[in-house]
């Protein structure tokens, strides 16, 4: 089974903001901010009519990120939420909003057949979320944005 979206979302924001210059006071909130983003677009896309299709493009490669409201959300809930509140410069700010397409676009492929019917589906995005192998805190991560979307999407009060 493929590496969850938790584990490639965590992994290329690393990678990516490794090369920037980042204030160590800030440095843990602009990470936390992008992968915060980065989930909550997928949550707010997924609940949303047509949107199971949207994220399932996207993680498929079928979209790609750059041309995906979904990575335009992030990229707005990243600026709206941390960038704007941290007033690093703009500089800095642009460089660190560019990272959303680059870590988005690494989703890309992420999303296979998990269940092994024969096509990627709804269950095969609940798969991939909660992710094979996962860390204890992982699974715990995965298993919160997992029942949050599950919640939303099937009506619950989570």
């Amino acid at each position: 089974m493929a590496n969850s979206i938790l584990d490639t979302i965590a992994r290329e924001i690393k990678s990516q903001a490794g090369a920037l210059e980042i204030p160590a006071q800030a440095k843990n909130t602009v990470l936390n901010g992008l992968s915060d983003s980065i989930l909550g677009s997928l949550t707010q896309t997924i609940t949303k009519v047509g949107g199971v299709e949207q994220v399932k493009a996207l993680l498929t490669g079928n979209t790609t990120a750059d041309k995906s409201p979904i990575t335009a959300l992030a990229g707005s809930l990243f600026t709206n939420n941390v960038l704007k509140n941290l007033k690093l410069g703009n500089l800095l700010n642009g460089q660190l909003a560019a990272l959303i397409p680059a870590v988005m676009g690494k989703l890309s492929g992420i999303l296979k057949d998990q269940d092994g019917d024969g096509d990627v589906d709804f269950q095969d995005i609940l798969l991939t979320l909660k992710g094979a192998g996962a860390t204890k805190t992982q699974s715990q991560i995965g298993g919160g944005l997992l029942g949050g979307i599950l919640g939303k999407v099937l009506g619950g009060t989570r």
